[in-house]
């Protein structure tokens, strides 16, 4: 598989060539296959180095009907969708949302998926990569989350936490609900997969696993015994050294943030620009040593930049910050200071219980 691996660059400029390579055309057709024409942005997004308005924008001037890349803007629309949820209901999304998932054996993850030993080709494979890469196609997420929740009977919330610690894109509100879904728990109705759709997106050809089952077998199967030994993982995020940093008080300062390495924020204002790492946001939300290397090399986009370890209240007080800019974002309700807008695709704001019911919204704002 490793043809399918992606190359994910930091330099801002190798950022923007690959917004100016996307076909969504391609995209249409082939995004479910694990070789298929995806746009491998979605790192980007997540960390607020890009928006998904810069990107639909950047297609409009390319003169794309939206008609012509309308699945490509839904997936798009998808991301800032989960990030409405996460506004409007806040921690609720840290567990069942809609309906208490069932049955729940555990609430820890399958060892046969984090070794990863499931004997399915394409998990182990993709597993393996994604270890090295911080990468997984979309459709092998729900290939592993339906393993997780709907074979193994494992409660949805600590396999997510366990991708999204791995994930270079990492999205909580993005990942947990979309767990949910293929559990049910966000859902009227839970994903399932089996071999024969693993098969045919990633080009296997394997036979008789747990998975080569019909699917109406799914709702009354045991647990398969390769998917019996559950563990807890660790997961603690290996932050930076907290180190000296030197802010002009005569200025104000830009605070950016996990979800929030922005290049162009405000870049022509004179200010101290502030990496915030709060110990206390990733104690909640961990992330691994592959996600922290690449939102540190993100953040060298933002010229004089400096990092700091430690909680909000802090900063404030060792520094005298007098004045303050952050970006509006959940995980941010602890900020003082001038908070501005994100850069959203459409002006639909709020929870609507259903992805299509917010997109019918959205369509009435594309331009034809």
């Amino acid at each position: 598989m490793d043809k399918y691996v992606p190359n994910f660059p930091t330099d801002y400029e190798n950022i923007l060539k690959r917004i100016g390579d996307i076909n969504p055309r391609d995209y249409a057709r082939s995004r479910n296959y694990i070789d298929g024409a995806v746009s491998y942005l979605s790192p980007y997004i997540s960390r607020g180095v890009i928006s998904t308005n810069q990107v639909f924008q950047s297609l409009l001037d390319q003169g794309l009907n939206p008609n012509a890349m309308e699945k490509f803007i839904q997936e798009l629309a998808w991301r800032d969708y989960w990030q409405q949820i996460w506004i409007a209901k806040k921690d609720e999304i840290n567990s069942d949302l809609k309906h208490a998932q069932q049955p729940v054996a555990n609430h820890e993850i399958a060892e046969a998926i984090s070794k990863p030993a499931t004997q399915i080709e394409a998990i182990d494979n993709a597993i393996t990569e994604f270890y090295q890469t911080g990468y997984l196609h979309n459709h092998v997420r729900m290939y592993i989350a339906t393993i997780c929740c709907n074979m193994a009977n494992s409660h949805w919330k600590h396999p997510a936490q366990w991708m999204y610690y791995h994930l270079l894109d990492g999205d909580w509100a993005s990942n947990a609900l979309s767990w949910q879904w293929v559990a049910g728990a966000n859902s009227n109705k839970k994903y399932y997969a089996n071999q024969e759709n693993i098969n045919r997106y990633c080009h296997t050809n394997q036979y008789n696993t747990f998975l080569d089952v019909p699917y109406e077998d799914f709702p009354d199967m045991e647990i398969p015994a390769i998917l019996a030994k559950t563990e807890k993982l660790h997961l603690l995020t290996p932050l930076p050294n907290k180190t000296a940093i030197s802010v002009d008080a005569t200025k104000a300062s830009c605070i950016y943030n996990y979800y929030n390495l922005d290049p162009n924020w405000r870049k022509d204002e004179e200010l101290n620009r502030i990496l915030l790492l709060e110990p206390s946001v990733f104690e909640k939300y961990p992330i691994g040593q592959n996600a922290v290397d690449f939102m540190l090399a993100l953040s060298e986009n933002i010229p004089n930049i400096q990092i700091y370890v430690g909680e909000f209240s802090a900063l404030i007080q060792e520094h005298q910050v007098q004045q303050c800019y952050f970006k509006e974002h959940p995980l941010n309700i602890n900020y003082k200071g001038t908070e501005d807008p994100r850069d959203w695709m459409f002006s639909v704001k709020g929870y609507y219980p259903s992805f299509f019911a917010f997109w019918k919204k959205c369509k009435k704002q594309l331009r034809f």
